[in-house]
């Protein structure tokens, strides 16, 4: 019995019983810095998916040879690019399937500290049905454009979620527990590209999810590459803020009640 059906069958024997994470990595054409950044997981000692988002050839056949070359790396491929919210959700079907309870993302760029995966896990095992979702403490390699840019969606989030609850809604960097949020990709539309990530903890705190925020050291690529499309992608996230408002106008009766609530009950 090979590496896999082996851990599949002793998580899918824990599920429901203890926190038992994998790693989910999204990868379109990062294959530098993803040989980079597997090697600094090594130590983890996790179960690790790479998911595949429709790469070129050359970054698809480095990935094949670092699943072949790490027994704890299973890689699944999606035929063509669906975005990074569709290789995520893609991901979290395979890892729930698979017996895991929790998904700890990472980007493949090896902006994220692999060294906070611990911090992420303890979190994760203290507050096993909330997502943990990292906030940005920033290095000098930040584009100063990037940084005050991204403050925009930040008040776009605090609104539509009528909550100060999520700290920075755009780090790939978290701990999802994957029954709870399969069954809200399974049940919502959320969109497949930039802006997924952003819409998931908007509609999570709709549905009373618990959020932690956990600090993280951030720097800038390893590899310099970007897939944020301007136009794209700015429109889909446009989009997204405009939906997210007008979903948040007819719950806001509710939102308001349970902050009211919450504040009557911590007085």
């Amino acid at each position: 019995m090979g590496a896999w059906p082996l851990i599949v069958m002793i998580k899918k024997t824990m599920n429901n019983l203890l926190f038992n994470p994998c790693i989910l990595i999204p990868v379109y054409n990062h294959e530098h810095a993803l040989a980079t950044m597997l090697d600094r997981l090594q130590n983890k000692e996790l179960p690790i998916i790479l998911v595949d988002d429709g790469s070129d050839q050359h970054c698809r056949d480095a990935m094949i040879e670092l699943a072949n070359r790490d027994h704890i790396v299973k890689l699944i491929r999606l035929p063509q690019n669906k975005g990074k919210g569709g290789a995520l959700k893609a991901g979290f079907k395979v890892a729930l399937d698979l017996g895991f309870s929790h998904a700890l993302q990472i980007d493949a760029d090896g902006q994220h500290d692999a060294n906070d995966i611990d911090c992420f896990v303890t979190q994760g095992k203290k507050h096993s049905k909330a997502i943990i979702c990292g906030y940005p403490i920033y290095d000098d390699s930040v584009p100063k454009h990037r940084f005050y840019a991204r403050y925009l969606t930040h008040i776009w989030v605090w609104i539509n979620s009528l909550s100060l609850t999520i700290k920075d809604s755009m780090c790939g960097f978290r701990c999802y527990p994957l029954q709870s949020i399969v069954e809200l990709i399974n049940s919502e539309s959320t969109g497949n590209r930039m802006e997924f990530e952003s819409e998931i903890m908007v509609r999570w705190v709709w549905r009373k999810g618990h959020v932690v925020n956990l600090p993280t050291r951030v720097s800038y690529p390893i590899d310099g590459v970007s897939h944020f499309s301007l136009w794209r992608d700015n429109a889909l996230i446009s989009t997204m803020h405009t939906r997210l408002f007008f979903g948040m106008l007819w719950r806001s009766p509710a939102l308001l009640l349970r902050k009211l609530t919450a504040q009557h009950l911590d007085s």
